[in-house]
C-alpha cells in the first residue's frame, strides 16, 4: 500500500508585500495623536484670537454734551490708528447711561436710582483695540490720546488684565511649540520603526531579487508604491477619526463651534495625510536601502 507525501501548499510572498494592516493602524494612531494635539492648537489659537479682540477700553463722555458732539467723538475713535479696521461694525460701541443702568440692574437686582435720586452713570464708548496695540506703552499713549478728545471725560480699561493675557498667551505659544516638536518627532521614529519591523520579513526576498539580477529600483518600486498607499489611508483614516472627535465635541462642549476654525481644520487633514505619505515612503526608502547593502550574513 503506497503511502501518499504530504503536500503543503506554501504561500509565496510578494515583493513588497508585508502585514499592511497592522502598519496601516500604527500609522493611523500615530497620525491621530499629532491630530489631536493639532486639533488643540487651532482652538487654543482662536480662543486667543477671540479674547484680543474683545480687549477693549472704556471712553467715558462729559455730561451734558450734544449729540452733534457725540456723533464727533464717535467719528474720531473710528478714524484712529488703534481702531481695527478689518471688523466691521461695532468696533466703536455707543452705551447711553439709560442702557448702562438697566444693565446694572440686571445684573446685580439693585435699582440704585430709588436711593441715589438720579442716575450717577454716563454715556460711554466701548472702542476695540488692535491687537497689535496690546502692550502696556501702546495703552497707556492710546488713554492719553483718547482723554484729550474735546467732550471725553475719562478712558478706563483693566491694565492687569491685558498685562495677564499677554503673559498668558505668549507662555501658551512657547509650551505648544515646545510639546509640537517633540510630538513630531516621536510620531516619525514609531512610524519609522513600524515599517522597519514590517520590511525585516522581506529581508531575503530583497536579496534574492538582487541575486538574479534585479535593479535597485525595480526591487524598491513596489515598497514604495505601497507605503505611499498606506500613508495616504492611513492619513485619510486618522482625518476621518477627527471628524468624528470635532462633532462629538460639539455636541458635549456648548459653543464650542465659535472658537472652530474650518479652514485651519481642513489644512490639519491636508497636512496629516502628507505627512503620512512623506514619512512611510522615506521610512521605507531607508528600510530597503540598508538591506540591499547588508551582506548575506548580515541578514541572519
Amino acid at each position: 500500500m503506497n503511502a501518499e507525501a504530504p503536500k503543503f501548499k506554501g504561500r509565496k510572498k510578494k515583493l513588497g508585500s508585508y502585514p499592511y494592516i497592522s502598519v496601516v493602524l500604527s500609522i493611523t494612531l500615530a497620525l491621530f495623536v499629532i491630530g489631536v494635539f493639532g486639533l488643540l492648537s487651532i482652538y487654543s489659537k482662536e480662543l486667543e484670537r477671540v479674547v484680543q479682540e474683545n480687549v477693549k477700553i472704556q471712553v467715558f463722555l462729559k455730561n451734558h454734551i450734544t449729540e452733534t458732539q457725540r456723533l464727533q467723538i464717535e467719528k474720531n475713535l473710528s478714524s484712529r490708528y488703534f481702531v481695527p479696521k478689518n471688523k466691521g461694525e461695532g468696533t466703536v460701541q455707543f452705551i447711553s447711561r439709560e442702557e448702562a443702568g438697566k444693565q446694572f440692574i440686571k445684573e446685580t437686582g439693585e435699582d440704585f436710582q430709588k436711593f441715589l435720586g438720579e442716575n450717577p452713570l454716563r454715556d460711554a464708548f466701548l472702542v476695540s483695540i488692535d491687537p497689535l496695540y496690546h502692550d502696556k506703552a501702546s495703552m497707556a499713549k492710546i488713554k492719553t490720546e483718547v482723554e484729550q478728545i474735546s467732550g471725553v471725560f475719562q478712558v478706563y480699561y483693566v491694565e492687569n488684565l491685558i498685562d495677564s493675557i499677554n503673559k498668558n498667551v505668549t507662555k501658551i505659544g512657547l509650551i505648544l511649540a515646545g510639546l509640537a516638536v517633540l510630538l513630531l518627532l516621536t510620531v516619525v521614529l514609531l512610524i519609522n520603526n513600524t515599517l522597519r519591523l514590517a520590511l525585516f520579513s522581506q529581508r531575503f526576498l530583497i536579496r534574492s531579487m538582487q541575486l538574479v539580477g534585479a535593479r535597485r529600483w525595480f526591487i524598491q518600486r513596489p515598497f514604495l508604491f505601497h507605503s505611499l498607499m498606506y500613508g495616504l489611508i492611513a492619513g485619510i483614516l486618522a482625518s476621518s477619526l477627527l471628524v468624528g472627535l470635532i462633532s462629538l465635541a460639539n455636541q458635549r462642549v456648548e459653543d464650542l463651534n465659535l472658537i472652530q476654525n474650518n479652514n485651519r481644520i481642513l489644512m490639519l487633514f491636508g497636512t496629516l495625510v502628507l505627512l503620512g505619505i512623506f514619512v512611510a515612503v522615506f521610512s521605507t526608502y531607508r528600510s530597503v536601502r540598508k538591506y540591499l547593502k547588508l551582506s548575506l550574513d548580515e541578514l541572519y
